[in-house]
C-alpha cells in the first residue's frame, strides 16, 4: 500500500462522495471500503499483505465506490449494456457480488497460508470458499436488516430490481468469483507470498 494506492483510493472516494444519488446509500455501499482501509492501516506493521492482495482490495474498493455514487441499479455503463443487449436489468450489482467472492478469496487464502491454519491444498481451497460464502451470506443478512430498518434506502441498497432470485444469484456470483480466483491466481499468489515472507525469514 503506497502513495499511488492511497492517491487512487482517496481520489475515488472523494469523487464518489460528491453529489451521490443518495447519501445514505452511499454510506452503506462505501462503508466496507472505509472499514477495510482502517483495518489495513492498523495491521500494516503486524501483518503486511502481498502487493497482489493490496491491488485487489483497491479494485474492490473502486467497485464499491462507483456503486455507492450511482447506486448499483443505476450505473450508467451498465444501463447502456442493458439497453444495447436487451438485458432485463442493470447488472452492475453482479460485478460487485462477483468481486465479493473473488477478492476475499485471495485475502482469506493469504491469511490461512501465512498463519499455517491448514497445509493441505484441498482443505485450503475448501476453507477459502466457505469463508467467501459466509461473507456473502452475512452481507445478504445486512441488506435484509437495512431493508427492515430503512425502507427509503432499502430499494437502492438492495438493488433487486424486481428479480425474485436476487439473493441467491448474488451468492452464486460470489461463489463463482471465489472459485475463479483460486483457479486463476493461486500460483501467482504463491509467488507473491514467497517474496513477502522470505525477507521476514532472513531478518
Amino acid at each position: 500500500m503506497n502513495k499511488t494506492w492511497l492517491g487512487i483510493f482517496f481520489s475515488a472516494l472523494l469523487w464518489s462522495g460528491i453529489d451521490p444519488k443518495d447519501y445514505l446509500t452511499w454510506i452503506l455501499e462505501t462503508a466496507p471500503a472505509m472499514i477495510a482501509f482502517i483495518v489495513l492501516i492498523t495491521t500494516r506493521q503486524s501483518f503486511r499483505l502481498t502487493k497482489l492482495a493490496y491491488s485487489l482490495i483497491l479494485i474492490h474498493s473502486l467497485i464499491l465506490m462507483v456503486g455507492g455514487h450511482y447506486t448499483y441499479a443505476e450505473v450508467p455503463l451498465f444501463d447502456w449494456l442493458k439497453d444495447s443487449f436487451h438485458f432485463d436489468r442493470n447488472n452492475y450489482d453482479k460485478v460487485g457480488h462477483f468481486a465479493q467472492g473473488f477478492i476475499p478469496a485471495i485475502i482469506a487464502r493469504e491469511i490461512i497460508i501465512r498463519k499455517h491454519v491448514v497445509d493441505n491444498v484441498r482443505w485450503l481451497n475448501f476453507f477459502v470458499i466457505c469463508i467467501c460464502l459466509a461473507i456473502s451470506a452475512f452481507y445478504e443478512l445486512i441488506e435484509w436488516w437495512v431493508a427492515l430498518l430503512s425502507r427509503e434506502a432499502a430499494e437502492a441498497f438492495l438493488g433487486t430490481q424486481g428479480y425474485i432470485w436476487d439473493t441467491q444469484s448474488d451468492m452464486a456470483y460470489a461463489l463463482l468469483g471465489a472459485m475463479l480466483a483460486l483457479a486463476m491466481l493461486s500460483r501467482i499468489h504463491d509467488r507473491h507470498i514467497a517474496k513477502l515472507v522470505q525477507p521476514e525469514k532472513n531478518s
